[in-house]
């Protein structure tokens, strides 16, 4: 298939375009307001057996024979992530030290990463190697963006090719991330059970949790895809 012929396959009609727009960023909205709100919810709700997040996440590792990942404790909300470069598990405050479903829920679910990383998980390797070239890309699409304001004639060119190898590289990564963050979430919840941290009628408000999280990254997906879509339409 030639470059125009590839080009054409990719092109959406403007008002179609609009369509997809006002889709993806009423769905980004709510998915925000939702993980917000569900996870509020059940940062109220303590477990019964009143471990804290931290502890939860220890467990989950410790049984899968990890004893190589520091768990820290660091400011913000719901700034919780796994480092594989340092194998640092890093907890927001309110779940490093609660003991709520959602607390147990997120900790666990950063837990599932480390899991993944010590199985050489393929889909987590793949997005730690994206990981340089992703940092760049979200670099230069943020100088796309500031082009796009100061060119009259909008983007075209050279400038134009750039910034959809910038997303494209963006799609692609927010794509890889779908699979890892859901399986994160699956081996978290089945650890939970079998530990015995939760009871099985404590799970709903940890699935509600990690649920609504994982739309936040259905709607990052969403968006860059529609990033690069919109490029690639200039080029027809």
């Amino acid at each position: 298939m030639n470059m125009p012929a590839l080009l054409s396959f990719f092109y959406i009609p403007p008002g179609m375009f609009m369509i997809l727009f006002i889709f993806v960023f009423g769905f980004s909205i709510y998915a925000q307001i939702r993980v917000s709100s569900t996870y509020s919810k059940n940062l109220k709700i303590p477990s019964r057996g009143g471990i804290t997040g931290r502890e939860a996440a220890a467990a989950v590792m410790s049984r899968a024979g990890i004893a190589d990942v520091e768990i820290v404790e660091t400011d913000g909300h719901l700034t919780d992530h796994y480092d594989p470069a340092h194998k640092k598990l890093v907890l927001s405050s309110e779940n490093y030290r609660g003991t709520s479903l959602a607390a147990i829920g997120v900790a666990a679910h950063e837990a599932g990463h480390a899991l993944q990383h010590q199985e050489g998980y393929q889909l987590l390797e793949f997005r730690m190697s994206l990981a340089p070239i992703t940092n760049i890309a979200a670099k230069v699409a943020m100088f796309v963006y500031l082009a796009s304001y100061f060119l009259m004639r909008g983007l075209s060119g050279p400038i134009l090719d750039i910034g959809i190898i910038a997303f494209a590289v963006l799609t692609v990564f927010q794509l890889i991330t779908l699979p890892v963050e859901f399986d994160a979430s699956r081996r978290a919840k089945v650890q939970l059970v079998a530990l015995g941290i939760l009871d099985q009628d404590e799970m709903p408000g940890v699935n509600a949790t990690l649920n609504a999280a994982a739309l936040t990254y259905l709607a990052a997906f969403m968006g860059a895809l529609l990033n690069l879509l919109s490029l690639l339409n200039r080029r027809n």
